[in-house]
């Protein structure tokens, strides 16, 4: 809610020079450790932003791009702030018991003086006008004005300077060229008064009720003569004449105005608190349409949108930056730096073609709009952003016609995304803005493949498999996936390189799984991305072992176990463990000249791969019959699918009296 005075201004634009050869920068919101704001100001010859914080009790001192650089406690319930006029010294309203105006070197931000201004009284509002620091102070039914005399060596405090004490409360204050405002923030309908203070002295020259309630801020005119007006209603930030209050105009913002803030030249940042419009307004000297609106994002987890806090605008003395205090709905408050608020804002847009054929003219067309109208013949510059220049290539500039519009028209080389993007550098009353848009341009396709496809291998066979790339632009590298079957296994990179002068790349490959070989090429700029799979098998390996038996020797051409028919037969069969694994195990029996199969039966590992296996029974009966079995793995059957169908050897066995 500051105005800066005359001398202020001075001050800023003698030590301007730097900020002026200062490189632009981007509008930026950075949190700040608070839980309330009361006032914010701008030291701008130290680059430094306070901000009040009544809950907390303290002023958080921010640089230009709103990092905290410190934080001045033990300030309970400080609201208003005012800044001197060669920026030296901050000055701070501290109600809360302390009861008293206290100063701040703004160079070192430490408190330099301290002046009490009496028990009870509450100081609110801070305000520089002819010469003397002004407060509004005072509780329910007890408001008035104060003053501090900076000029005096002892610098004076006195009370009650408008000796009808027709406020409520503390009134909040602004001023410029001896003219001092007050205003009762909260209630309906709003009251104004306004003082000369050119004497030294406080002498009210207006007075009165105006349209409107629920005050939440005013700022006074550089040249004094209007002042602006932020009431919950009207739906505008109203503007009256300080001369007699009657009405001079209006900034039409949007619904519950509740920040004004004017810069020296002129310039109105109007603010209101609602989450469904843009927050905050900018206006140029003399224009009561913006030329510039700020809609806040949502920074809380609910997604409502973040919104202005009252009061919680302030100008960069050389209206460079508008600062914005907003807070969102968990509570957490941010500063805003808003880069050029005075230029208007600028929106490109960029139309190519969803699709075209490489190495064919295509057109680009778009416009560029501003709320300042932009001449005819105004020059964007133009980047092509592809495969072959992925840092973007520069392409002849272009330039708009009378109603913005454009359009070019350029030849890709580079297949894959190609992004146009056009940009205005911004001038004096317009914002740089840029757009892009992106086309899809064709590739050719390459051959690539990959060997071995539909083959089973032995378990652990040590595979050699070749990647072919066909003709490419300029890259030549082939990657080789190994991707065996189970979640338990990654698919994994096993090879990555240059293809040779055939094109070919290999890898050798241990494998005891199931597994998909992938050969990938990730494309140029001339040929597209490519895969091609080989999916092979691997066998288990499968062994079975037998004990129990008294001999073994060669018989009916292969070599048999004989049991006496008091013993079990014990079948011990191995093969590589997995989680639920069985193994099938199948019985045979020979009968005139033909095997015939009982019925097979699954046992599961052990966590050794082992599986036991008994053949039991009164085996009497089974003297001179010869019998066989096998144990085998079979893909699904057998618990799991990482590997493919084995069969082991058969055992053959007899039984003797």
């Amino acid at each position: 809610m500051r105005t800066l005075t005359t001398a202020t201004t001075l001050a800023v634009l003698l030590s301007s020079a730097a900020l002026a050869a200062s490189p632009a920068f981007a509008d930026s919101s950075k949190v700040l450790p608070v839980r309330s704001t009361g006032d914010i100001v701008v030291d701008g010859v130290h680059q430094r932003v306070f901000i009040s914080d009544p809950s907390n009790g303290k002023i958080v001192v921010t640089d230009y791009s709103g990092t905290v650089v410190k934080q001045l406690t033990s300030l309970p319930s400080v609201n208003g702030l005012a800044l001197s006029a060669d920026s030296g010294t901050l000055y701070a309203a501290v109600p809360g018991g302390t009861d008293a105006i206290v100063a701040f070197d703004t160079a070192s931000a430490t408190e330099s003086a301290r002046y009490p201004v009496g028990d009870q009284t509450n100081p609110e509002y801070l305000a520089f006008a002819g010469g003397k620091l002004w407060f509004g102070y005072g509780s329910a039914t007890e408001g008035n004005i104060g003053t501090v005399d900076l000029t005096a060596p002892e610098h004076t405090v006195s009370l009650a300077q408008d000796s009808t004490s027709p406020w409520y409360s503390a009134p909040m204050l602004d001023g410029a060229q001896g003219t001092l405002v007050a205003g009762m923030p909260g209630l309906s309908p709003t009251e104004l008064g306004v003082y000369d203070t050119s004497s030294g002295t406080l002498t009210r020259t207006a007075r009165g009720n105006v349209d409107g309630g629920n005050m939440r801020d005013l700022a006074v005119t550089p040249d004094g003569k209007d002042v602006v007006v932020a009431d919950g209603s009207p739906y505008y930030e109203a503007v009256y004449k300080t001369a007699d209050l009657t009405a001079e105009g209006q900034y039409p913002a949007g619904a519950y105005p509740n920040a004004v803030s004017i810069a020296p030249n002129g310039s109105v940042a109007a603010g209101i608190d609602t989450g469904s419009q843009p927050d905050v307004y900018v206006f140029k000297p003399g224009s009561h349409t913006a030329v510039r609106e700020y809609d806040f994002p949502s920074t809380s987890a609910g997604g409502n949108a973040d919104r202005l806090a009252a009061a919680g605008l302030a100008w960069a003395p050389d209206g460079s930056r508008l600062f914005a205090v907003s807070s969102n709905n968990d509570g957490v408050y941010s500063l805003r730096v808003l880069d050029g608020p005075t230029k208007a804002a600028t929106t490109v847009t960029v139309d190519a073609p969803a699709s075209a054929p490489r190495a064919k003219k295509l057109t680009v067309k778009g416009k560029v709009t501003s709320k300042a109208a932009l001449p005819a013949g105004t020059k964007l510059t133009v980047t092509r952003t592809d495969l072959d220049s992925p840092n973007g290539k520069s392409l002849p500039s272009v330039t708009t016609k009378a109603d913005g519009s454009y359009s070019f028209t350029d030849t890709p080389p580079a297949g894959g995304k190609v992004k146009y993007t056009v940009a205005y550098a911004g001038d004096a009353d317009h914002a740089a803005g840029s757009g892009s848009d992106t086309v899809d341009v064709s590739r050719d396709k390459p051959a690539l493949s990959i060997d071995n496809n539909g083959k089973v291998y032995a378990y652990g066979k040590n595979v050699k498999f070749t990647a072919h790339l066909g003709t490419t632009y300029k890259n030549r590298t082939v990657e080789i996936w190994a991707d065996p079957y189970g979640p338990d296994k990654p698919n994994k990179l096993v090879k990555s390189g240059k293809v040779d002068s055939h094109g070919n790349l290999s890898v050798t490959i241990g494998l005891k799984r199931d597994a998909t070989v992938t050969a990938k090429f990730a494309g140029d700029a001339r040929y597209q991305p490519r895969s091609a799979a080989s999916t092979v098998g691997a066998q288990v390996s499968v062994s079975t072992s037998v004990s129990g038996h008294y001999k073994s020797k060669s018989a009916w051409g292969q070599t048999y176990y004989f049991f006496h028919k008091s013993k079990n037969p014990l079948f011990t069969t191995k093969m590589p463990y997995y989680p639920n694994r069985a193994q099938k195990f199948e019985f045979e029996v020979y009968y005139q000249g033909k095997w015939y199969p009982g019925d097979p039966e699954y046992f599961k590992l052990g966590s050794d791969g082992v599986s036991k296996v008994s053949y039991g029974g009164n085996h009497s009966e089974d003297v001179g019959w010869r019998l066989r079995i096998r144990s085998s793995y079979i893909n699904s059957a057998s618990g799991d699918t990482v590997n493919s169908t084995t069969h082991g050897a058969w055992k053959y066995f007899t039984f003797t009296s």
